[in-house]
């Protein structure tokens, strides 16, 4: 059949797939878990402490008390978009970040995460880099075709975040907010269907035991492995 270039590409064989339904995502180096205040929130509140810019790029935070987090936490968890999930570092047991599936479009197949907050303790290390994995082989496994990534214009470490884990850049939206009293120009990044087999590849790579020396130091870097697969690159970068 011939292509009419006057319309986009006819999509055969896809369905609608499911919201995020809470399950758990088990990785070698992580667990996430759905975000339960009572369960999470005061081990969350320890790996954050004395850490407030982590809170510089988020529309909240920090927050003055545990029980303050505690509150927050039983909000953000009692709705299923934003989908919360704590990442539990396998090794040690503690909590030490959270990642949310959000505007979850399933009609359309598209997917984003955000509200990404990491402790110290587990920011730069396998252990996010596998949540990361586990998030979008989650979305892409259940039929999502589009997963999204999107942060403030002059959040340079999550551009750079985007596109090791091999995000492309789309553009810049200018003025789309306000936050905490402030403009915010977005930076907007996604990875497609097609691109995912190899971004898998990729990460299985990356994640492997053999990449990493006696000290845990990597081999070979993520970067590298995701570049020939980006559609595109960041100008900011």
């Amino acid at each position: 059949m011939v292509q009419d270039k006057r319309f986009g590409e006819v999509v055969t064989g896809w369905s609608v797939p499911p919201r995020p339904a809470g399950a758990v995502l088990q990785g070698e180096t992580v667990r996430l878990e759905p975000m339960d205040a009572d369960a999470h929130a005061a081990d969350l509140y320890r790996a954050y402490s004395g850490q407030d810019a982590l809170w510089d790029y988020l529309p909240y935070g920090p927050f003055s008390s545990a029980s303050a987090y505690h509150r927050f936490c039983k909000e953000t968890a009692s709705g299923g978009d934003p989908a919360f999930y704590v990442l539990r570092d396998a090794a040690t047991g503690l909590c030490g970040g959270v990642a949310s599936y959000l505007r979850i479009t399933p009609e359309a197949g598209s997917i984003e995460v955000g509200h990404i907050c990491l402790a110290p303790e587990i920011a730069r290390s396998r252990v996010w880099t596998e949540a990361m994995f586990l998030m979008m082989d989650w979305a892409f496994t259940q039929g999502y075709r589009r997963y999204e990534w999107k942060c403030d214009a002059l959040n340079l470490p999550s551009r750079r975040a985007a596109q090791r884990l091999g995000f492309s850049y789309e553009g810049t939206f200018r003025q789309m907010s306000i936050v905490k009293g402030r403009n915010r120009d977005t930076a907007w990044f996604s990875i497609i269907d097609k691109e995912w087999p190899a971004l898998r590849e990729a990460f299985g790579a990356w994640l492997a035991a053999s990449n990493f020396d006696v000290k845990g130091r990597q081999k070979e870097r993520l970067s590298d492995l995701t570049r020939l697969v980006r559609a595109g690159s960041d100008p900011a970068l």
